[in-house]
């Protein structure tokens, strides 16, 4: 039972220092020196940093200053954001780790969507550095949230235990089902629900030529429909997609960008990501299997009783 934020990082840390272990000999370079911060000491704390929220750099510093005597050599502001990026893509192959051992996320149903990623203010947008146009930043529109704004869209496939699987980033304005036949065929014998914006008769027929069936909500202008009884069953299961967004956004704060550069961005994605399926397995690990009905995750207060 974790009973206090160091019982959070100490679980935290054992856990990515065995994982760490098994990838290391992958990320082989010229690294810190004895004296430093580890790479698995490292990838804890940000891992830590953005299950509580703490995205500003003044602030990750200042809410960890309590417990420096856990990590002795904690990194200054600039050395921990190169090295965070540099090993961005480990702390993604953790997270695929964590998805091959996880039970829930062998799941034969899942769901996908998307959420905005805003980059910036939407009235800073015309003062924007040629990096974001250089990694194809857009102006999009967000239906649920009736907002334009500026940046990208994230594209998540997710089981019904509420595991992400996969995702995609991509432009605002991307046709979300093209990021759908991305990502679907990577995941075969499984069914996935979807909304009407993936409504595609060659969409379903290509990835179910693949193996993957896909059930989106039909259109009210469309000839054939679902029965009723279907339709609702749809829309109860894709509530779960709706949460872990939910999640993502207002825990892990995903949809509020400090990055100033696209590979910032995504040195921060893959941590809050990652983060979120690491704390799945070690929701799992201590017995709470209906983690996802919590008000929030048990590691994100430090406690197990979900706040």
């Amino acid at each position: 039972m974790i009973a206090d934020f160091e019982d959070f990082v100490t679980w935290m840390f054992v856990t990515i220092d065995d994982l760490w272990k098994q990838i290391a000999p992958l990320y082989d370079r010229p690294g810190p020196d004895p004296t430093s911060c580890s790479d698995s000491e490292l990838i804890t704390i940000m891992i830590v940093s953005a299950c509580r929220g703490w995205d500003r750099e003044t602030q990750l510093h200042a809410e960890w200053q309590p417990y420096r005597y856990l990590f002795p050599n904690f990194p200054e502001r600039s050395r921990m954001n190169r090295r965070r990026r540099n090993l961005m893509y480990a702390i993604n192959q953790i997270r695929q780790i964590v998805l091959s051992v996880l039970d829930v996320a062998q799941d034969a149903y899942g769901a996908i969507d998307g959420l905005p990623i805003p980059v910036m203010k939407f009235h800073l947008a015309p003062q924007r550095t040629r990096d974001w146009d250089a990694h194809g930043a857009t102006f999009g529109y967000c239906a649920s949230k009736k907002q334009t704004y500026f940046g990208y869209r994230l594209n998540l496939v997710v089981t019904l235990g509420g595991v992400i699987l996969d995702f995609e980033l991509t432009s605002a304005n991307a046709d979300e089902r093209d990021a759908a036949e991305d990502m679907l065929p990577s995941h075969p014998g499984r069914t996935f629900l979807a909304d009407k914006g993936y409504v595609s008769t060659d969409l379903e027929a290509s990835v179910h030529a693949q193996g993957v069936r896909l059930i989106a909500l039909r259109r009210a202008n469309q000839h054939a429909q679902f029965p009723v009884t279907l339709t609702r069953l749809i829309s109860q299961f894709r509530q779960i997609i709706e949460t872990v967004n939910g999640q993502l956004a207002d825990q892990f704060g995903l949809e509020q960008n400090y990055a100033h550069s696209f590979w910032g961005l995504c040195a921060r994605m893959y941590t809050k990501l990652t983060a979120h399926t690491l704390c799945v397995y070690v929701n799992r690990l201590l017995g709470h299997p209906d983690w996802l009905q919590m008000k929030h995750l048990a590691f994100a207060s430090g406690t197990t009783s979900g706040g």
